[in-house]
C-alpha cells in the first residue's frame, strides 16, 4: 500500500508542498509505518488526504465552486431553462388538438300523458365526443411563435451576460483577498522593521547615541503602522467573507500572482476596435436587440387581432338512452356521428380593447429601442474603461516596479548611511515607509490590471473561462 511508494514517490506527486509542512508529514510517516499494521495505515492515508486538502485554492477551483454555488448564478440559469419552453408552448397554437369528452348517468322522473295518470320513468343514458381541431388561419399564433424565438434568444444572451458577470465576480473576490493578504505582508514587515528600530533607537537612547524624540517618533509610526496592520486583517476578513458568498465555501490559502508574471496588454492596442465591438457583441446589448425583435413581433400579434381566424374542425359523437322522458312508448335509442368541417370567426367589435393593445405595444417596441440605445452607450462606456484602465495600469506598474527597486536600494543605503553616521534615524523610518507604500500599491495595481483586463473581454462579448485559465498560469502557491 502507501509503504510501498516510499518517500520519494511523494516528494514527485506533491512538489509544490510547503518544506516546512513536508518535513512533518514525513515524521507522521515515519511513526505510522513504524507500528506495522492495517488500521495505522488507514489512519495514514486520512492524514495523507487531509493533508491533500490544504492546498491552496487557485483560480480555476474558485470559479468551479462559484459555478456551482451561486445563487444569482443558479437563478439565472433555471430563468432560461424555463423560458426556453416558450417555443414548444407557442408551436402548440399552430399543431393539431384533440380532444374527448363523455358522459354518463340515470334520471328519474314522473311523466304525465294525456288521459293517462302520472307514472314513475327512469332513463340511463350516456354519451361521449371526439373531437380534432387544426388551426388553419391563426395570425396571433404564427407571430406568437415568431415571437417565442427571440425571447429565447433574449433570455441566451442575459444568460451568456450572467456567465460573464460570475467570471467577473469571481475575480474579483479573488484578486481582493490576494491583494488583502499582500498588504498584510507588507504590513507585518513595516511592523516589524519598525520594532527592530524601536529597539536600536531605544539601545541608542540608553547610550546617549539617540534622543528622546527618536524614540517618541519610532514608537508614534509604530502605532500607526499596528493601526494600519489592523485595518489590513479586518479588510482581509471582509474580502474572504465576498468570496465564500460567491463559492459557498470557505478559502483561506490562495495561489498569488508571481512576482516576475508579465501581464498581456490589450490586442488590438486601439481603444475604437473595442469601442466598436462593444457596441455589437456585448450581451446585454444582444438581449436588448433581441427585445426589439419581441416588441416587433408583439405589435403584429396585437395588430393580428382584427384579422379573422379559420379552422379545419372534425368530430365522431356517440349517445344512448334507454328510453324517452316525453313519449309513451318504451324503447332505447342509440346514434353515432360524424361531423368534419371549417369554422370562421370574424371579430368585429371588442369595445377598444384591440386597440388599446395595439398601442401599448407600440409603446414598448419604443421603449426597447431606447433600452437599446442605453445599453449600446453603456457597453461603449464600459469598454472604454476597461482599456484605459488596462493601459493606465500596465504604465502604473512599470512605474512602481521602478519605484519598488528604488526604495529597496533607498532603504538599504540609508541604513548603511544610518550606522556610519551620515543618516539620522528619521530618513530610515521615512525610506521604510516609502518602500512599504511601493509594495502595496504594487499588488494592487497588478491585479487592478488583471481585472480591468478581464472586464475589457466581458465588454465586447468574449471574456469565457479560458481567460480565467490563463490568470491562473499566472499564479502559484
Amino acid at each position: 500500500m502507501i509503504k510501498q511508494l516510499g518517500r520519494q514517490s511523494y516528494c514527485a506527486m506533491h512538489m509544490n508542498w510547503q518544506t516546512s509542512a513536508f518535513s512533518e508529514f514525513v515524521k507522521v510517516e515515519n511513526f505510522f509505518f513504524a507500528k506495522n499494521g492495517f488500521f495505522n495505515e488507514v489512519l495514514f492515508l486520512l492524514l495523507f488526504l487531509s493533508c491533500l486538502s490544504a492546498n491552496a485554492t487557485d483560480l480555476l477551483e474558485a470559479y468551479r465552486l462559484a459555478k456551482n454555488n451561486d445563487a444569482a448564478f443558479a437563478s439565472a440559469r433555471y430563468s432560461l431553462e424555463g423560458i426556453q419552453q416558450r417555443i414548444p408552448q407557442a408551436r402548440a397554437a399552430l399543431l393539431p388538438s384533440v380532444t374527448a369528452s363523455g358522459s354518463k348517468g340515470s334520471t328519474q322522473a314522473v311523466t304525465a300523458f294525456t288521459d293517462v295518470p302520472p307514472v314513475d320513468r327512469g332513463m340511463r343514458s350516456w354519451a361521449w365526443s371526439l373531437q380534432l381541431r387544426q388551426p388553419l388561419i391563426r395570425l396571433s399564433s404564427v407571430y406568437a411563435y415568431e415571437q417565442s424565438k427571440y425571447i429565447v434568444e433574449q433570455a441566451e444572451a442575459e444568460y451568456e451576460s450572467a456567465e460573464q458577470d460570475l467570471i467577473l465576480r469571481v475575480a474579483e473576490a479573488y484578486f481582493g483577498v490576494s491583494v488583502a493578504q499582500q498588504v498584510i505582508d507588507a504590513s507585518n514587515a513595516e511592523v516589524q522593521a519598525l520594532e527592530e528600530q524601536l529597539g536600536q533607537v531605544t539601545r541608542g537612547f540608553k547610550l546617549g547615541t539617540h534622543t528622546l524624540i527618536d524614540v517618541d517618533d519610532t514608537k508614534a509610526r509604530l502605532g500607526l503602522a499596528r493601526s494600519r496592520q489592523i485595518a489590513a486583517k479586518n479588510d482581509l476578513e471582509s474580502k474572504r467573507a465576498e468570496l465564500e458568498k460567491i463559492t459557498g465555501q470557505r478559502i483561506t490559502e490562495l495561489n498569488l500572482l508571481k512576482i516576475k508574471a508579465v501581464l498581456p496588454a490589450p490586442q488590438p492596442r486601439d481603444s475604437q476596435t473595442w469601442i466598436d465591438r462593444a457596441r455589437l457583441e456585448n450581451p446585454k446589448v444582444r438581449a436588448q436587440k433581441a427585445g426589439v425583435a419581441v416588441a416587433e413581433q408583439n405589435i403584429k400579434k396585437s395588430r393580428s387581432e382584427y384579422a379573422p381566424t379559420l379552422d379545419l374542425v372534425a368530430s365522431r359523437n356517440g349517445n344512448y338512452a334507454s328510453n324517452s322522458l316525453t313519449t309513451p312508448n318504451e324503447f332505447a335509442t342509440r346514434a353515432n356521428s360524424t361531423q368534419i368541417g371549417i369554422q370562421l370567426n370574424i371579430p368585429i367589435y371588442s369595445g377598444g380593447e384591440t386597440n388599446a393593445r395595439v398601442a401599448e405595444a407600440i409603446a414598448n417596441n419604443n421603449k426597447a429601442q431606447a433600452d437599446l440605445e442605453m445599453a449600446s452607450r453603456q457597453a461603449a462606456t464600459d469598454a472604454q474603461q476597461a482599456y484605459s484602465g488596462v493601459m493606465n495600469g500596465l504604465a502604473q506598474i512599470e512605474a512602481l516596479n521602478l519605484a519598488e527597486d528604488s526604495g529597496r536600494n533607498s532603504v538599504n543605503g540609508t541604513r548603511l548611511g544610518y550606522k556610519l553616521g551620515l543618516r539620522i534615524n528619521l530618513d530610515v523610518l521615512n525610506a521604510e515607509l516609502q518602500l512599504y507604500t511601493a509594495q502595496r500599491d504594487l499588488a494592487k495595481a497588478r491585479y487592478d490590471t488583471l481585472l480591468q483586463g478581464l472586464k475589457l473581454k466581458a465588454a465586447t462579448g468574449i471574456l469565457t473561462p479560458d481567460d480565467l485559465l490563463a490568470v491562473n498560469r499566472m499564479l502559484e502557491k
